[in-house]
């Protein structure tokens, strides 16, 4: 038997229209939301519901609560990629809609680099990966270094859409670089970046071997360990703003 369509939750269709209303611009940056009595009797749910919807908007950035004054619009969203990136580029949950979107395509990109790449795309591809051992060891932004190894290696699937994909989301993919707005204290550190480094080797090594089943196997791995420090992240911000939101309504 199949199993049915997951049913949405009620905070779900509440979020979604509010992001409707501020890609619509009928929500402004600075402009005060509703009551929760307000808006439980627009949508038809319950205060609680509200308040979740409420609280996963401030996880991304959207909304914040004011003690004592309620509910406020702290970003704008338009409907282009760039446009939700350069507003909400703070977003863990944007964030990982960008992970999943890379996840889905390099994966495989990596797989067909290992088969197709020439001697001097690898060459690029090792370029890139050097470049970033060379900033790390001087302590410097290495976001640059880390898009174009993915680009290189983009590069050497032959096929153009892969780079046009990569270069639509450009470098606020790179999370570990001071300049991303996604940037967080785990990704700078150091610690962290020579993990990175470390899961660049493998896919290096892969397709330098020519496995294209090892360098997609390498690919899922690195991207899958960044999607989960940010889903981390983001459960941490979204409790956070909700004992804020209930601090409000108390004060």
């Amino acid at each position: 038997m199949m199993r049915s369509a997951r049913k949405p939750k009620l905070s779900d269709r509440v979020i979604s229209a509010l992001r409707q209303q501020l890609a619509a611009g009928e929500l402004r940056r600075g402009q005060k939301l509703p009551t929760e009595n307000q808006l439980s009797a627009t949508f038809g749910v319950s205060r609680t519901v509200v308040r979740e919807a409420i609280a996963a908007l401030a996880a991304d950035g959207m909304v914040e609560a004011r003690q004592g004054a309620g509910v406020f619009v702290t970003a704008n969203l338009t409907t282009s990629i760039g446009g939700i990136a350069a507003d909400m580029g703070n977003s863990d949950s944007i964030a990982l809609n960008v992970l999943e979107v890379r996840l889905a395509m390099e994966v495989e990109s990596a797989g067909l680099a290992a088969l197709r790449r020439s001697a001097s795309q690898e060459a690029a591809i090792q370029e890139a990966f050097f470049e970033f051992e060379k900033l790390l060891r001087k302590a410097e932004p290495t976001g640059p270094a880390d898009l174009a190894f993915h680009r290189a290696i983009a590069t050497a699937t032959g096929n153009p859409f892969y780079v046009e994909v990569l270069d639509v989301l450009g470098a606020r993919a790179i999370p570990c670089d001071v300049t991303s707005p996604w940037a967080t204290e785990t990704a700078l550190s150091i610690d962290y970046q020579i993990g990175l480094q470390r899961e660049h080797l493998a896919i290096l090594d892969a397709i330098s071997a020519a496995d294209a089943d090892a360098a997609r196997d390498a690919m899922r791995v690195h991207l899958t360990r960044s999607q989960e420090r940010y889903r981390e992240n983001l459960q941490k911000r979204q409790a956070y703003y909700a004992r804020e939101l209930e601090a409000s309504k108390r004060g």
